[in-house]
């Protein structure tokens, strides 16, 4: 099973190309919200062209500073196009982000930042409006290690007069990818990966060619899809350091996982254990694994509890789940899980993009036919994933809704 390259780093890196110069990106996945931020960017005067998972953009010249609501409210990584417009082009007007329902996720981080680097800010009816005629480096502390907040911020220091310092910046694989995409194109950035980001700024940026990072979030839905039925999954072009926290949690419920250099495979042996699980910012365990993990918990032998540190309304699954046999119980961030043999399908809808992905996984394992609606949140970040549990030996199909 091959994985497909990771969304969450392709999105900055394709807003990236708003700093200059041609940009070649390879590996990029063929889901909408990549299909919507190629949009974005064309609608501004960008020159995009898609083929396959290739993507090369030219953005020397543009029209237009403005992501309109209409595009922004489909995704909240749209406003990641703040920060590269801001810097070169000395101002941005961004409709406030919208996104998958699961809780409040503000922008307070970038737009702090960004006045710290000398524009002015400002938000009125229903969008950000910032100014500079040039930034100026600055040092940043940021409250929480918020990722799009540190991409923003790193992309709009890269052409900032003088060196900035992004403290308790976040440290996910994603913002290494963006950072060595923009390093390449001559960027001056030390210390992605760690607490403390550099960034000495540049006068430009040239082009560049930069193949994305395989999806951890994907492989590790597939992962846990092979240990739910009892099978043997075998993820193919992924990094596995990437997934250690998840591989960490499979092996404690009695999976036998094998790393290779660019490839993991999971041996499931018998009915899984149930245990604890706590999200938490990257090398913590995922948030965007939570429901996966979840839908493993319901049929595991015992107890599980599982905390959500990073989002107030990631629950929205648990009905779901229950309508299927589950027996789980929300108290605050924390939901117990008592694990039952089986489950049973039903008609079941999805709430967001990684929910789809959970109730999917619950459905493979349980008894009868399971009807996930509303999976257009799905394809915001699986590339054709129906296909590919398929060829796993899933017996799965894609209907349109009455």
């Amino acid at each position: 099973m091959k994985i497909s390259g990771a969304k969450n780093a392709a999105l900055p890196i394709l807003a990236s190309s708003l700093l200059g110069g041609e940009c070649v990106i390879t590996n990029v996945p063929r889901v909408v919200d990549v299909t919507t931020m190629c949009k974005l960017l064309n609608m501004m005067g960008a020159w995009v062209s898609v083929e396959d998972s290739r993507v090369v953009i030219h953005a020397e010249h543009i029209h237009s500073t403005e992501a309109p609501y209409d595009l922004v409210r489909k995704m909240r990584a749209s406003v990641l196009v703040l920060g590269p417009l801001l810097a070169r082009w000395g101002e941005a007007t961004v409709s406030l982000p919208g996104g998958c329902a699961i809780g409040t996720r503000p922008v307070d981080l970038h737009l702090a930042g960004l006045t710290k680097l000398g524009a002015e800010v400002s938000v009125e009816h229903g969008y950000i409006r910032a100014k500079a005629a040039r930034l100026t480096g600055a040092r940043i502390y940021l409250d929480m290690p918020t990722v799009t907040g540190t991409e923003n911020l790193m992309m709009a220091a890269c052409l900032a007069e003088g060196t900035t310092l992004i403290e308790n910046a976040a440290k996910e694989p994603e913002v290494i990818d963006l950072a060595a995409s923009l390093i390449k194109r001559g960027a001056r950035i030390v210390g992605a990966g760690s607490d403390v980001i550099t960034i000495e700024g540049v006068h430009e940026l040239r082009g560049m060619d930069h193949e994305v990072i395989p999806d951890r979030i994907e492989a590790g839905t597939f992962l846990i899809a092979g240990s739910i039925t009892g099978g043997d999954v075998c993820v193919d072009r992924c990094l596995p350091r990437h997934l250690e926290a998840v591989t960490m949690k499979l092996r404690e419920m009695g999976s036998k996982v094998n790393e290779e250099k660019e490839s993991v495979r999971l041996k499931s042996v018998g009915r899984p254990n149930g245990l604890d699980v706590k999200t938490f910012t990257y090398p913590g365990f995922p948030t965007d694994m939570q429901a996966q993990m979840m839908a493993l918990m319901c049929v595991s032998d015992g107890t599980s509890v599982i905390s959500e540190t990073i989002f107030e309304s990631r629950f929205m699954h648990v009905p779901e789940l229950c309508r299927m046999g589950a027996d789980i119980k929300v108290d605050g961030h924390h939901a117990v899980v008592n694990g039952k043999a089986t489950l049973t399908g039903a008609p079941v809808m999805a709430s967001d993009l990684r929910a789809s992905a959970g109730l999917i996984l619950a459905g493979l394992a349980a008894e009868g036919e399971t009807e996930v609606s509303r999976v257009y949140h799905l394809d915001r970040g699986y590339e054709h994933i129906e296909d590919k549990l398929r060829d796993l030996g899933a017996t799965i199909r894609r209907v349109k809704a009455a």
